[in-house]
């Protein structure tokens, strides 16, 4: 079904673009001195020393990818990715439509959309500063509002996948589908239980872990429709480097 190999399609690149990105950004912030004599000499800001933050957390996701040039890769890299969850979604939709034989747009298309707008909304605003309180929660709900919303268009998604269970076991490994409801469901509990301490000051490290949910949104997209491969078993190493990545995010993701 065309569906279906554009689903996958997409969903492997809205799992390794972000990754690339990430880890392009933190190897130019550590080598600085390459780029030293060329336009693209590095912010005094966006430098570091050697670290190793999926280990120590030594060196925020902002602060290797807002400056110059950092920002030239992952601004585009994360509006790109956002596009790429655009057509995720209609093609969700579209896969959806076909097995239940309506014509309409369901919630998780919505939320789905709505999710990724937020995305490139936050990526535009990604180091600009202003010393100015509504900017800056202003900034913080752009991120909630994405990470919220891509929680509701999986679980609604999540619902529709079950309902049509039946329909779908050649295209969708049953194991695979019950991780997804899983981590659907814890974390949205979590989401909804960590609102008052997000919204508030403070609580740095908790705001850190709390963006372990935007990774395993990225990870549920790479799992969903690969229960069926013949090359199964490479699939299933995606976990193992989405555990990498949210160990990193955890310790590196300032607000």
């Amino acid at each position: 079904m065309n569906e279906i190999t554009q689903i996958r399609k997409l969903s492997l690149w809205i799992f390794f673009l972000p990754l690339i990105a990430i880890n392009l950004c933190l190897l130019i912030s550590q080598n600085p001195l390459i780029l030293d004599n060329t336009i693209f000499k590095v912010d005094m800001i966006g430098r570091s020393a050697f670290t190793i933050p999926y280990l120590d957390g030594s060196l925020s996701i902002s602060r290797a990818s807002r400056t110059y040039p950092q920002y030239l890769i992952f601004k585009p890299a994360m509006i790109v990715t956002a596009i790429l969850l655009y057509y995720y979604w209609i093609n969700n939709n579209l896969l959806i439509n076909k097995y239940r034989s309506t014509n309409i747009n369901y919630k998780f298309k919505t939320f789905g959309i709505l999710s990724a707008f937020f995305l490139v909304i936050h990526s535009i605003f990604l180091g600009i500063k202003f010393d100015i309180q509504l900017y800056k929660l202003f900034r913080r709900v752009i991120l909630l509002l994405f990470i919220i919303f891509e929680i509701i268009a999986q679980g609604i998604l999540v619902y529709h996948l079950i309902k049509l269970k039946s329909q779908l076991l050649n295209l969708i490994n049953n194991k695979i589908l019950i991780l997804k409801i899983t981590l659907v469901t814890i974390l949205a509990t979590v989401a909804i239980l960590s609102l008052p301490l997000l919204i508030s000051k403070g609580n740095t490290h908790f705001k850190h872990a709390f963006n372990l949910i935007d990774v395993v949104s990225a990870i549920k997209c790479s799992l969903k429709y690969y229960g069926k491969l013949p090359h199964r078993r490479v699939i299933y190493r995606y976990p193992v480097i989405g555990i990498a990545i949210a160990f990193y995010l955890a310790h590196t993701r300032k607000w």
